[in-house]
């Protein structure tokens, strides 16, 4: 009887025994559906590692579930690339060629007499980079002021799709200190002096060089509006005074457009017109003027120039090149 007893008491213990170890390595009964839940949320962490093909993210705050959102939210955390800070750009976009030999830069020269005078030197500076090729449009006597003798906005709108310049230099003063005619040759009274009818004259040439400008500007180019110098006439200076305003006040409007201030770098100590100034390149006084006392001559010319390829180099550089 002893050993019977005796015997069912081991095989109790033998079978509590196995059960325990079964219950310590996961096995079971009842249990096995919580561990297919814990499988189960072990499997959805490691998928919302995976990238997001497709489907759009919840919003916050949309009327979608709590636990949808969150799940979206994860995903598209986990989802999202790392990537190191863009670098702060200026000038021509950084996926455009650096300009070089085989990349040049177009540079266009276009308006009046004036730019005729400066274009030969600063075609000779610009070519020493060795980065640019440059085309030069001008024509004399032309201007803003008389679109019936010459309209520059419809001669540029049909030029420049075919010259496709990235910087265009640009240049009006010496015929358009008159009145301002329409295109069919007449003469609106208001527009009738600079001096007399100064505000709305002003008004108009502003409008007149805001809308090159705008022209110029189209497909991101840059634009070099250069300014007009004084005359030795206190009355030609006067109306050249009041458009070279104009102009300046247009390319305030329009921060892309750098405005060479020519008046300045033609005056004396106190503003005045000045027929002898220091050339940079030597440091000597030369006679810069013309014989008509307002256009300039090739020393002028030539020290304008300098000014206009120092503004044409800071923008090659803006667009990458090593100058």
């Amino acid at each position: 009887m002893r050993r019977v007893v005796a015997l069912v008491v081991v095989s109790v213990l033998i079978v509590a025994a196995v059960k325990g170890v079964g219950l310590l390595f996961g096995g079971g009964g009842g249990d096995d559906t919580l561990d297919a839940a814990n499988a189960t949320v072990a499997t959805t962490d490691r998928t919302a590692a995976a990238p997001v093909s497709s489907g759009p993210p919840v919003a916050i705050g949309s009327d979608a579930s709590d636990a949808t959102t969150t799940a979206a939210i994860a995903v598209t955390a986990v989802a999202a690339p790392v990537t190191e800070p863009a670098p702060p750009t200026t000038g021509a976009p950084t996926t455009a060629a650096a300009p070089s030999a085989t990349t040049p830069v177009k540079v266009l020269v276009v308006g009046d007499s004036g730019a005729g005078t400066f274009a030969p030197y600063l075609n000779t500076l610009l070519d020493e980079t060795g980065i640019v090729e440059t085309t030069v449009d001008y024509k004399v006597s032309s201007g803003l002021a008389r679109p019936d003798f010459f309209d520059w906005p419809a001669h540029l709108a049909e030029t420049l799709p075919a010259a496709e310049p990235d910087i265009v230099v640009v240049t009006f003063g010496g015929n358009d200190g008159q009145g301002l005619a329409l295109l069919d040759g007449s003469f609106p009274g208001e527009w009738n002096d600079p001096v007399s009818d100064e505000a709305a004259w002003s008004e108009e040439y502003e409008r007149r060089a805001g809308e090159v400008m705008d022209l110029l500007l189209d497909g991101d180019r840059a634009v070099i509006w250069v300014g007009i110098p004084n005359d030795d006439s206190a009355d030609v200076t006067a109306r050249m005074s009041v458009q070279d305003t104009a102009a300046k006040a247009a390319a305030a409007e329009r921060p892309d457009v750098v405005f060479v201030n020519t008046w300045d770098l033609f005056s004396g100590r106190t503003g005045n017109w000045a027929e002898y100034v220091v050339d940079p390149r030597d440091g000597q006084g030369k006679d810069v003027r013309a014989d008509d006392g307002f256009h300039l001559n090739e020393n002028g010319a030539e020290i304008l120039a300098l000014d206009i390829a120092d503004v044409v180099r800071a923008e090659l550089r803006s667009r990458g090149a090593d100058l």
